[in-house]
C-alpha cells in the first residue's frame, strides 16, 4: 500500500467522480485509475462500486476511507513538524474552540501569541465541542479548547481543564430583568421568559435547556438557531433574554445589561484536548502553554 493510493483513494471518495478526483491531484486520470485497482489488489477488495455516472463506496471503501484520511492528516502533520524553522520562526497551529471561546477567551491570547511569533499561521475552526471532538480525531486540528465532559464514544483524547466559567443572563438595557430578585436571577426566573436561544448542538443551548428542565419546566423561544453574535444582537434589539458565558458578556457588554445567576448558578468547564496518540506540533505545545499559562 502506497501513501499516494491513499491520497488518489480519498480524491474519488470526496468528489464520486474519477476525472474530478485526478484533477485534484494533478494526476492524469489513467494513472488514478490504475493506482487505485492495484490499491483494491493489495487489499483484496473492491472500494468502489462503479456504474455510469455514479461512484458509490462498497463497505470496504467505507471501512477505509476515515482511516486513510487520518493517515494523511497525520503525514501532513509530521511534515509541517519537520518543516518548522528553529526558534518558532514558522510553522502553523490548527486550533479549535467554540464560538463563545473565540469571542471570550482567545482574543487576548492569540494577540500575544502573534506578537511573540509572528511567523506562525494560525488557523482557527469555530464549531460546537461535538464536532471539534470529531475533528480532533481525524487528524483535521492539533488542539480544540471544548465543553466538558466530552460526549459519549468519544475517541481517545487528552484534556487538560482551563477553567470554569459563570454563565450569566444578558438582556436589552430597557428590558426588565428577569426575576427582579436581589441575589440574581434564579433558573426558576426564566420560566414565561421568551429566550433567545443558540442553534442546535450549540453546548450553551444544551446546558440553558437542561437547567430548565430541571427546574420543572420547558423554556420558550423568542427566536433560535443563531450564532453568538447573532444572539446577542437579537438580545440587543430587545427580542428576548439569553444565558451566556460572562467573558463573552464582559467582552460584549455594550447595549446589554448583564445580570448574574442567583447561586449555585450555572457554570461550564473548558479544557484544552488534543489526541491522546499524536503529540501536538512543537508551535502547538508552545500555544497550549500560553493558553494554560494565561
Amino acid at each position: 500500500m502506497q501513501f499516494q493510493q491513499l491520497q488518489y483513494f480519498v480524491a474519488v471518495a470526496e468528489t464520486r467522480h474519477f476525472t474530478r478526483a485526478a484533477e485534484l491531484v494533478h494526476v492524469a486520470q489513467p494513472s488514478l485509475s490504475q493506482q487505485i485497482k492495484a490499491l483494491e489488489r493489495e487489499l483484496g477488495a473492491d472500494l468502489f462500486l462503479r456504474a455510469r455516472g455514479n461512484i458509490t463506496l462498497t463497505d470496504a471503501g467505507e471501512a477505509l476511507l476515515p482511516l486513510a484520511r487520518r493517515i494523511l492528516a497525520d503525514a501532513d502533520t509530521a511534515r509541517h513538524e519537520v518543516q518548522e524553522l528553529a526558534q518558532l520562526r514558522g510553522g502553523r497551529v490548527r486550533l479549535g474552540a467554540t464560538p463563545s471561546l473565540c469571542t471570550g477567551l482567545l482574543p487576548d491570547v492569540l494577540r500575544s501569541f502573534h506578537d511573540r511569533y509572528p511567523g506562525i499561521q494560525l488557523l482557527i475552526e469555530e464549531s460546537g465541542s461535538h464536532d471539534l471532538v470529531r475533528e480532533l480525531a481525524r487528524g483535521a486540528l492539533d488542539l480544540a479548547l471544548i465543553v466538558l465532559p466530552l460526549p459519549p464514544a468519544s475517541p481517545a483524547l487528552t484534556t487538560v481543564e482551563l477553567l470554569r466559567e459563570d454563565l450569566v443572563v444578558v438582556s436589552a438595557p430597557e428590558a426588565t430583568v428577569p426575576g427582579r430578585g436581589r441575589g440574581g436571577v434564579r433558573i426558576e426566573d426564566l420560566e414565561g421568559e421568551r429566550l433567545v436561544m443558540f442553534r442546535h448542538g450549540y453546548d450553551l443551548r444544551e446546558l440553558t435547556v437542561a437547567a430548565c428542565r430541571s427546574a420543572g419546566f420547558e423554556p420558550g423561544f423568542a427566536v433560535e438557531g443563531g450564532e453568538m453574535d447573532a444572539v446577542l444582537g437579537f438580545v440587543r434589539a430587545g427580542l428576548g433574554v439569553a444565558v451566556v458565558p460572562r467573558m463573552v458578556a464582559a467582552r460584549s457588554g455594550r447595549g446589554l445589561r448583564v445580570t448574574p445567576l442567583a447561586k449555585p448558578g450555572l457554570h461550564r468547564t473548558i479544557a484544552l484536548a488534543h489526541r491522546s496518540d499524536v503529540a501536538p506540533p512543537r508551535a502547538a505545545r508552545e500555544l497550549q502553554r500560553m493558553l494554560l499559562e494565561r
